[in-house]
């Protein structure tokens, strides 16, 4: 699963931190970074996806 989500992290980031922990402070914190710039915004996701 972690797999799918890393792939939805890296073409819509917001979509992959969704799928991991909801409508938490992480998912917004992505929407944020996702509309400063595409690639920090990866990051974070893909950061989240592999932290917990």
């Amino acid at each position: 699963m972690d797999l799918v989500r890393i792939l939805c992290a890296i073409f819509l980031p917001p979509l992959g931190v969704f799928l991991q922990v909801g409508f938490g402070m992480d998912f917004w914190i992505n929407i944020v970074l996702t509309l400063f710039g595409y690639i920090p915004g990866i990051i974070h996701a893909v950061w989240v996806i592999a932290k917990k």
